[in-house]
């Protein structure tokens, strides 16, 4: 649970509502990782920009591998996400 109020999808408005719209539309979920950039939707912008870039980019590696990768990564730092 956030310890910072965020503004929820019913709330959204302008940049982050069409944000919200590409993340999780219509009555789809959305996670809190995403959910806590919502005072600063240019923050939401650019982390999904570098998720898209980094998992989904050209590289030596395959998806999988990335996958792998960041699931050793988040293991190594007790991340449950």
């Amino acid at each position: 649970m956030a310890w910072i109020r965020t503004i929820g999808k019913g709330e959204a408005e302008g940049e982050l509502s069409r944000l919200y719209d590409q993340i999780a539309p219509g009555d789809a979920v959305l996670d809190n990782i995403l959910g806590i950039h919502s005072l600063h939707p240019r923050s939401l912008r650019d982390h999904l920009k570098l998720y898209r870039t980094l998992m989904h980019g050209d590289g030596p590696l395959s998806r999988r591998e990335r996958e792998m990768v960041a699931v050793a990564v988040s293991s190594a730092n007790h991340c449950h996400y």
